[in-house]
């Protein structure tokens, strides 16, 4: 990494208006700063953003803090300047003191049962009437996110079903409102999502089971979906190796044959929609541009698909994009990803907190 003065001329999005711009102790600027070195490029683009991604989460399970560094700096390389951990088994604040990794907004650890979410990642509460508890304490730890596991397969009914009674997630939920966080939950079928709407769920990590009018409901809220779609690409996998578990295996291979046309119909809806890759256990890290791509092919305009995991996502987790005095994280790209999102798989520059990442 090298820090110093910078000058572009470039295309600036989101307003997509040529300009100058230039970067100077970390932070861009749009008044003219002496003796700034050139930088060649197009375009523009607030640096990429990752709303579900797992940096400390291997194929096998936890990983070390180098480890999740590394895959931290494989995001970075494609793009991603700004994680929402989306929940960890692991203390990555030693990662956040980092000036070369991306930004990192934790959501602490996932709020799980016994049995009821993969083993090791989550804390496991012994009893449903915890919950208010444990979402205190995370959203007192974390960054203003709390996760919880909104549903998982049931061994003893051999399909999803819901974890928490609805009377205790709107308990949960309103803790943590009072705390100042948003709830995130992970849910793939239908059963849990009504009681995790009544309460006031804030965002829905992959939402595979919403029907028409919850997305009519989401849309009316504000409320977010992160669908994950290149991680759901997994469903037809998993239900393969969930032979002692038929009435599960079919049910993820239907809400897999689904997922395109929920969340088009999320699109059409208007509900918020951002993009996520779930990277971390089956998915590889620094995918992004895939999950943009993805977007993009499910309903999204390459603009929307684009600000899904730019300056939309940006605005939606507090972040700057690319205004006066904010932090220099951004992309500088040969062509407009407007035009051709394949464009943000080979940027000319990656800069972080003002330093160019070569």
């Amino acid at each position: 990494m090298t820090a110093a003065r910078y000058h572009l001329r470039a295309v600036v999005l989101p307003d997509g208006d040529e300009r100058d711009l230039w970067i100077s102790e970390g932070r861009v600027t749009f008044s003219p700063v002496e003796d700034a070195q050139p930088l060649d490029g197009a375009v523009v683009v607030p640096g990429l953003v990752d709303a579900h991604c797992h940096p400390g989460i291997g194929p096998s399970g936890p990983v070390s803090l180098a480890e999740a560094a590394e895959q931290a700096a494989l995001d970075r390389a494609a793009g991603t300047l700004l994680i929402r951990d989306c929940g960890l088994p692991l203390d990555v604040r030693p990662l956040q003191r980092r000036a070369d990794l991306p930004r990192i907004i934790r959501s602490g650890q996932h709020l799980a049962l016994p049995k009821r979410y993969l083993p090791g990642l989550g804390l496991e509460l012994d009893d449903p009437g915890q919950l208010p508890e444990a979402v205190a304490a995370q959203a007192a730890d974390g960054d203003g996110w709390v996760k919880l596991v909104g549903d998982w397969i049931d061994r003893s009914v051999g399909d999803l079903a819901p974890l928490w009674p609805d009377d205790v997630l709107a308990e949960a939920i309103a803790v943590a409102h009072a705390a100042g966080a948003r709830v995130t939950a992970h849910v793939f079928g239908e059963a849990a999502l009504p009681g995790l709407l009544a309460a006031g769920i804030d965002c829905l990590e992959h939402g595979t089971g919403l029907a028409p009018d919850q997305l009519r409901e989401l849309a009316r809220r504000g409320t977010a979906l992160v669908p994950t779609l290149i991680n759901i690409d997994n469903f037809p996998g998993i239900a393969d190796r969930a032979g002692r578990y038929p009435t599960y295996a079919a049910h993820m291979r239907a809400l897999y044959s689904g997922v395109s046309d929920m969340v088009g119909a999320a699109i059409a809806a208007g509900v918020p929609v951002y993009a996520g890759s779930d990277a971390g256990g089956m998915v590889d890290h620094g995918r992004l541009v895939d999950e943009i791509e993805a977007l993009h092919k499910a309903g999204l305009s390459r603009e929307g698909a684009l600000a899904a995991a730019s300056w939309a996502a940006r605005e939606w987790l507090g972040a700057d994009g690319l205004t006066e005095g904010a932090s220099a994280d951004l992309l500088v790209l040969d062509a407009d990803p407007r035009q051709d999102l394949a464009t943000l798989r080979c940027p000319r520059h990656v800069v972080l907190r003002g330093a160019v990442i070569d």
